[in-house]
């Protein structure tokens, strides 16, 4: 023992070959080091989990807070960029989660909170007022630390011992700084549209203070005790589940113009319905404000739920931004000639519970599989001639194909039986009541018929002759949901 002890104690670093060569010079290593890089020491596996949980917990809170937020954000853009970074955090979650898995780490405690001051810097976060201090505390503080950490582990780990986290963290990192640059321009944004040149020193300097206090971040750095009081967090988070829509939503309680009655009647042209088409696909904001309840209000299911119903949360943003491209591309300002409703999305959040909404997303998802459900639609927009509209169906049907598969998984698997999961979710959607008449005796909607004017200035930008009853369409949601069936009306 003595003997290899003192060998050790006075062992020196022996000197790399100078003249070792690969053959012909090809890059050494497989291309991804030097032998001059590979020969540092780098993280232990021990530390490199550590800090690996870290950047988990941090995406998966993030994904909550986009989530939570959501729903009663009443920007547009702010609830698609929501929508989409939620995605983002759910995917490199799960490759963080897989990574850690690989690395002698049963029980993985993912769930476990890694850090007191972590944990309290992003309850600031989710507690925060209003949408300014929301996206500066992501976009400011949150992400800036995340790829602080994540440059630092590259940094510091081995390339070629660690090269699956190498991998993972590159992955992530493309993707992280395509979300700074969106807040970052965001923040600008709303700064100059409120008037000022900062949000909040005092609470900026609380985020601040609990990261130092974390270490950090990845807790790599020495930690210095936070003497600042809770702010946002001193009280609990209160869910809103109660959708927003900002002031371009000039009637969101509208339910005059019947979409799948127009769609579905064989009398009008393929041409026309396609600006139906248009209109459905922008009407489905409502359904990440839904989704977004769902995935806010249950718990305890696995990882991998929360990260397929967040990836449909973002696809079914993408279908409403289709809209929105289809009716800029068409020359039309949807601003001033559609009415946009959250009725669905407030019918459901507000009268349901979380497993009754997903029954409802699961029985209309089955309804899209028929003959009248997307590959109709596509078929409508093949046969237009309106190229944008047929491309756009066509990744809208493979969607919702991918969209029936979760909610079979996640819904059907849960409930037992299929025929009983759809009907179940079709009772369930019966409950829902629509206000129709209590709404406009409210004075919250008149019902407008918008479509005539919204018809008549797309037959004029494109040169087209109005079909007279096209042009004079006036059915309404009053009495007929969207699959056609009765609904039930209140007032």
């Amino acid at each position: 023992m003595t003997f290899w002890y003192n060998i050790a104690m006075n062992a020196t670093t022996p000197s790399p070959l100078s003249d070792y060569e690969p053959y012909a010079g090809l890059p050494p290593l497989a291309g991804i080091a030097t032998f001059k890089e590979a020969s540092k020491r780098g993280l232990s596996v021990e530390e490199n989990v550590k800090r690996l949980k870290r950047y988990h917990f941090t995406l998966k809170r993030l994904m909550q807070i986009f989530e939570a937020r959501l729903t009663a954000e009443p920007v547009y853009e702010l609830k698609m960029a929501f929508s989409l970074h939620a995605h983002y955090c759910a995917e490199h979650a799960t490759a963080l989660r897989e990574r850690v898995a690989e690395m002698r780490t049963p029980p993985l405690g993912l769930d476990k909170i890694p850090d007191a001051s972590l944990d309290m810097f992003y309850h600031e976060i989710q507690n925060s007022p209003d949408a300014l201090h929301l996206i500066t505390g992501i976009y400011s503080h949150a992400l800036p630390a995340l790829k602080r950490g994540m440059q630092q582990h590259l940094e510091e780990t081995h390339p070629l011992a660690d090269h699956p986290t190498v991998r993972v963290l590159r992955f992530a990192m493309l993707e992280l700084d395509e979300m700074l640059s969106y807040g970052h321009q965001a923040v600008r944004c709303l700064l100059k549209e409120s008037g000022r040149d900062t949000v909040d020193h005092a609470w900026e300097a609380l985020l601040i203070d609990l990261l130092k206090a974390a270490g950090d971040l990845d807790g790599s750095q020495p930690v210095s005790p936070c003497n600042s009081a809770a702010m946002f967090s001193a009280t609990p988070f209160v869910y809103d589940k109660t959708p927003k829509r900002d002031a371009r939503f000039t009637d969101p309680y509208n339910m005059g113009v019947h979409a799948e009655e127009f769609l579905y009647d064989s009398a009008f042209r393929a041409r026309d319905k396609t600006l139906m088409m248009y209109y459905k696909r922008l009407r489905e904001i409502d359904v990440p404000e839904m989704m977004a309840s769902i995935l806010t209000e249950t718990q305890d299911k696995p990882w991998a739920y929360y990260r397929d119903m967040t990836r449909q949360l973002w696809d079914e943003a993408r279908h409403a931004m289709m809209g929105e491209v289809g009716f800029v591309t068409n020359g039309i300002d949807w601003r001033k000639y559609v009415r946009v409703n959250f009725t669905w999305s407030l019918g459901l959040n507000t009268q349901l519970q979380p497993w009754e909404r997903h029954s409802v997303l699961y029985f209309i998802e089955q309804g899209l599989m028929t003959k009248t459900g997307k590959r109709f639609e596509w078929e409508v927009g093949a046969e237009s001639g309106d190229k944008l509209a047929e491309l756009f169906q066509d990744y809208d049907w493979a969607d919702e194909v991918l969209h029936a598969h979760i909610g079979k998984n996640w819904y059907v698997s849960a409930f037992g039986d299929q025929k009983g999961a759809i009907e179940f979710g079709s009772k369930s959607w019966s409950k829902v009541l629509m206000g129709w008449t209590e709404w406009k005796e409210q004075g919250l909607t008149e019902h407008e018929n918008w479509w005539p004017a919204l018809y008549t200035k797309f037959c004029e930008t494109h040169s087209l002759q109005p079909d007279p009853a096209a042009q004079e369409y006036h059915t309404t949601y009053e009495t007929t949901r969207a699959d056609l069936e009765k609904l039930a009306v209140s007032g």
